[in-house]
C-alpha cells in the first residue's frame, strides 16, 4: 500500500511536465462592429425582401376594386391586319327549278311513277282520263270537217258565178259589136238614100243600148265577184275559228298526259292511283337536282347591308364552296329576311334538297386596321368599354369601335397594337375601374 501511494505522487509531476497547454500562445483580439452586427444586417435584408414580395401584391390587391380568376375570362390581343365584315347564317338546300304538275281538267288519274323515281324531260308522269273532253274534241273535229266541205263547195260555186258573169259580159260585148256593125251598114245605106232616117237613128240607138248593157254587165260582174269573195272569206274565217277550237281541245287532250318538264326526280305525289280529281288539282312535283340553291334566313338588322352579287362561302361536307347572293326578299317575317344563294360555276356534288348548311356572307373587307376578337364585351358594353390587362390588373378603358363582324371588331381609338384585353362580358365587373386577376 505505501509503495502504491508513493508511485502515484511521483507520476503526477511527470505528466504535467510532459503535456503542455496552448494558453500561452492565445492572444485576445478585439471584435469589429461590422462583424458584430452582420447577422442582424442579414436578417434585416431577408425581412425587407419578404416584405417587398408580400407588400407589392397587397398594394396591387388594395388598388383593385374587384378580383376575378383568369381561367374564367377570355383574352385577346389587339393586332393589325385585314378586317373582314361578314355574317353567318343557317340555310337549307332548295330546288331553284321544281315545277308542279296540275290537272288541266277533271277526270280519273293514272300514275306511272312513284315519289323518288328519276325521270328525264318528257317522261310520262301521269294520265288523266276525261271522256267529256275527248267527246268534245270529236264533235269539234266533225264541225271542222263540215266547214271545210262547205268552204270547198263555196269555192266551186264562186267559180261558177264568175263564169256566168263573164259570159254575160262577153255576150254584151258581142251585142255591142253587132250593133256597131249594123250602124256602119246603116250609115252607108243612108249615104245612098237606101234607108230612111228613122232606120239610121234606130241603128244608132241600138249601139248606145249595147254599150250601156256592156258597161252594166261588167259592173254587175265585178260586184258579184266581190260579193262571192266576201261569202267565201266568211266561210274561211269560220273554218279558221273552228281550227283554233280544235287545236285548243287537242292541246287540252294532250295535257291529259302529264310529262316531266325537266330532268330530275319525282319529289311529291299529291294524289292516289285511280283517284277522281277536279280541274287544277295538284298532281306531282319534279325536282331538278342540277339547279339547287341555298335559302338563308338572315336577321333583319343586316337587311340594309345585303346587296345582290355579294360573295358567299357555303360550308357543308367538310369544305367551303363559293357562291353569290342572287335575291333578297323585301318582306320581313319573324324578324328575318329570306335570301337566295346560287353556286358559282359547277354545282358541288353531294347536295340534297332540304339539306341544312351554313353560309358566310361577305359584306366588307379592309386591309391594315386594328382588330380584336369579338366577344361578349361588345354586346354588354355597347362597344365603348373594355378592360385592358397590365400584369395582374385589368383596367377599364374607353374605346371607339368601327365595323363589327362575326369574329372581329375594328378598333378606332383607345387601344394600341399588342395590348391584351378581356373580351368576356363586362357586367360581371360591375363598373369597376381596376380588376385584380387571380390565377
Amino acid at each position: 500500500m505505501p509503495d502504491r501511494a508513493t508511485s502515484n505522487v511521483v507520476a503526477t509531476p511527470h505528466a504535467e511536465a510532459s503535456i503542455r497547454g496552448t494558453h500561452n500562445q492565445d492572444v485576445a483580439i478585439e471584435q469589429s462592429p461590422l462583424r458584430r452586427y452582420r447577422a442582424w444586417i442579414l436578417a434585416a435584408v431577408v425581412v425587407l425582401a419578404l416584405l417587398a414580395v408580400t407588400i407589392q401584391p397587397a398594394l396591387t390587391w388594395l388598388s383593385a376594386d374587384r378580383s376575378a380568376q383568369r381561367a374564367q375570362l377570355r383574352f385577346s390581343e389587339v393586332r393589325r391586319g385585314d378586317f373582314t365584315r361578314d355574317i353567318s347564317s343557317q340555310g337549307v338546300v332548295v330546288a331553284a327549278v321544281a315545277p308542279t304538275l296540275y290537272a288541266s281538267t277533271g277526270g280519273t288519274v293514272s300514275l306511272h311513277v312513284i315519289a323518288g323515281d328519276s325521270v328525264a324531260a318528257g317522261d310520262l308522269i301521269a294520265t288523266i282520263d276525261s271522256p267529256e273532253l275527248t267527246n268534245e274534241l270529236d264533235r269539234e273535229r266533225a264541225t271542222l270537217d263540215s266547214l271545210e266541205t262547205n268552204l270547198k263547195r263555196q269555192e266551186i260555186e264562186n267559180r261558177k258565178e264568175v263564169l256566168r258573169a263573164r259570159q254575160v259580159v262577153d255576150l254584151a260585148r258581142v251585142e255591142l259589136t253587132a250593133a256597131e256593125r249594123e250602124l256602119r251598114r246603116a250609115e252607108q245605106s243612108w249615104e245612098f238614100q237606101v234607108i230612111s232616117l228613122q232606120d239610121l237613128e234606130k241603128a244608132q240607138d241600138d249601139v248606145e243600148r249595147a254599150r250601156i248593157a256592156l258597161r252594166h254587165s261588167s259592173d254587175e260582174a265585178e260586184l258579184n265577184v266581190e260579193s262571192l269573195g266576201f261569202d267565201l272569206e266568211t266561210l274561211r274565217l269560220e273554218r279558221n275559228r273552228q281550227r283554233l277550237a280544235v287545236a285548243n281541245l287537242e292541246r287540252r287532250v294532250d295535257e291529259l298526259d302529264l310529262k316531266a318538264p325537266v330532268a330530275g326526280i319525282v319529289g311529291t305525289i299529291a294524289v292516289d292511283r285511280k283517284q277522281v280529281i277536279p280541274a287544277n288539282a295538284e298532281i306531282a312535283t319534279v325536282v331538278d337536282l342540277s339547279a339547287l340553291e341555298i335559302e338563308l334566313s338572315i336577321a333583319d338588322t343586316y337587311a340594309d347591308d345585303l346587296s345582290i352579287g355579294s360573295g358567299v362561302s357555303v360550308r357543308f361536307g367538310g369544305g367551303e364552296h363559293d357562291a353569290v347572293l342572287v335575291s333578297v326578299s323585301p318582306e320581313v317575317v319573324n324578324s328575318t329576311v329570306s335570301a337566295r344563294v346560287r353556286f358559282e360555276g359547277e354545282q358541288p356534288p353531294g347536295l340534297r334538297q332540304n339539306q341544312r348548311v351554313s353560309a358566310r356572307i361577305l359584306l366588307e373587307s379592309r386591309k391594315d386596321v386594328l382588330v380584336v376578337d369579338r366577344g361578349p364585351f361588345y354586346d354588354t358594353g355597347g362597344g365603348r368599354l373594355i378592360y385592358k390587362v397590365d400584369g395582374d390588373v385589368a383596367e377599364r378603358v374607353r374605346i371607339e369601335t368601327g365595323s363589327a363582324s362575326v369574329s372581329q371588331i375594328e378598333i378606332l381609338e383607345g387601344l394600341a397594337e399588342g395590348d391584351t384585353v378581356i373580351i368576356s362580358e363586362i357586367e360581371r365587373f360591375r363598373g369597376s375601374e381596376r380588376v385584380l386577376l387571380r390565377n
